[in-house]
């Protein structure tokens, strides 16, 4: 006999919920986020929003994702063992920065072994990035279907520096005749990272982040087009970064999101093309005090983009906020991706979110948020105009109280930090970090200054 059960409606659930809140108002369970979007305590087909499916788009030769890491690092040879090992123990791709872009020689030796047809080798060379991508070039040369990815970020290494060496519009410009001059070498290249990330790690809302991103992807298109790059080759060689963190639903939330924006972006140029995204972690939601417990947040991290739908996925070593990791923080980042993957199957299903009536409804007002900020940042004149003028910096700034005054609050919590805490904590193995003071002298900016939620309290404690 098949047991049929009944299904409560709005109102049997309200009676439920009145019930255990034991006289304090239902209107108490409504949360209202920095972009001043609300959460409700209930979503169901009375207040459904239209259905969204946003699934990847690219297949990683056979994996779900692109499992991707980054090394850092100065001495070449140093860089390739990590390189190898990284490739060796399940990796598919890497995102190279440091000393070993400055020239190609360094950069080959780094390279050193690698299949460049086969392994996508990427950068994160800053407002250097032309002169990285023109050494990843040369070594590249016989290869002409290295999977080469420029990552040229001109104006989120401005915003992060505030300034750079000269106006930044000669950056934009030099960064888009750059890949108009490899577009034909490497026809397998991408060229532009437009990403939020420097949004992200000073503090930005949601919305904030994902519309900073928006107006760097079209400020390079606009670019890359002014360079002679057909447009729909300018499309397709535009990668997008959003980060993702520990609160994975509205990390998911924000890839599927980003997507439906880059759609109506493409549309505007004339070439609807399908997203092509990297996820990276937050570093903002890093402790350096007890970094231990970082695992658990890149653990989150990882698996919201994933099931988000990101193309590839970038996770830091978990004891990134006290230096650079070693190679035991980036193996357990590695691993990390693999146990997601091949142990957990996450990839398993195109989108795994679709149909999730919150989840729907949550990727459409993140969407619709980041358009709107994208919408703000084009009116103040665009996105140079906007951060010469200090306005988008701005509303960052109110976006990251806002959330500081949350921790403080009570809030919210962070695990190892505020709740939780080792009075004894186990050190762990960093190197030092080289970089130096950028060049700021030919153009200004307030920078957007990245911080950690972690940090005041670790001050606190003397950390």
């Amino acid at each position: 006999m098949t047991q049929t059960f009944p299904i409560p409606s709005p109102a049997d659930w309200r009676a439920e919920a009145e019930k255990a809140l034991k006289g304090r108002p239902l209107e108490g369970l409504i949360h209202l986020d920095a972009d001043h979007l609300t959460t409700r305590p209930l979503y169901g087909r009375a207040n459904a929003t239209e259905a969204v499916f946003a699934p990847r788009a690219s297949d990683a030769d056979g994996r779900a994702w692109d499992l991707r890491t980054l090394i850092e690092g100065d001495e070449a040879g140093a860089v390739n063992a990590a390189v190898l090992a990284d490739l060796e123990g399940g990796a598919a791709s890497i995102i190279l920065s440091g000393a070993v872009l400055a020239d190609s020689e360094p950069l080959g030796r780094a390279l050193a072994g690698v299949a460049l047809e086969l392994a996508p080798v990427g950068l994160d060379g800053g407002i250097d990035g032309p002169d990285a991508a023109n050494a990843l070039a040369v070594v590249a040369k016989g290869s002409p279907r290295a999977k080469l990815m420029f990552h040229l970020d001109p104006l989120g290494a401005y915003a992060t520096a505030g300034g750079s060496p000269r106006p930044i519009e000669d950056h934009i410009g030099l960064a888009a005749n750059t890949a108009a001059r490899h577009a034909g070498a490497y026809p397998e290249a991408t060229f532009f990272l437009a990403t939020g990330r420097a949004a992200h790690e000073a503090g930005a809302s949601a919305g904030q982040e994902l519309g900073f991103a928006a107006a760097c992807a079209a400020a390079c298109l606009k670019a890359a087009v002014e360079a002679s790059l057909p447009v729909e080759r300018a499309l397709a060689g535009t990668v997008l970064g959003v980060s993702v963190d520990a609160e994975y639903f509205d990390s998911l939330a924000r890839v599927r999101a980003l997507r439906l924006i880059w759609r109506s972006i493409s549309k505007a140029f004339g070439h609807e093309t399908p997203a092509r995204i990297e996820a990276r972690s937050s570093r903002r939601m890093l402790a350096a005090r007890d970094p231990w417990p970082n695992l658990l947040r890149l653990t989150a991290a990882g698996f919201a983009g994933a099931v988000g739908g990101a193309d590839a996925v970038v996770l830091d070593g978990f004891s990134r906020a006290a230096g650079r990791p070693d190679a035991f923080a980036r193996r357990a980042a590695r691993n990390t991706q693999l146990v997601l993957m091949e142990e957990a199957h996450i990839g398993r299903v195109a989108d795994p979110s679709a149909g999730s009536w919150y989840l729907d409804h949550r990727t459409r007002d993140l969407a619709e948020a980041g358009w709107a900020e994208f919408q703000r940042i084009e009116r103040e004149g665009g996105i140079i105009a906007s951060l010469r003028g200090g306005a988008f910096q701005a509303r960052v700034a109110a976006s990251r109280v806002a959330g500081q005054r949350a921790l403080t609050d009570g809030g919210g919590q962070i695990v190892g930090v505020t709740k939780f805490v080792d009075p004894d904590v186990r050190p762990v193995a960093v190197k030092a970090d080289r970089s130096g003071a950028p060049d700021c002298g030919g153009d200004r900016c307030v920078p957007l200054v990245p911080m950690r939620w972690a940090e005041a309290f670790e001050q606190e404690t003397g950390a």
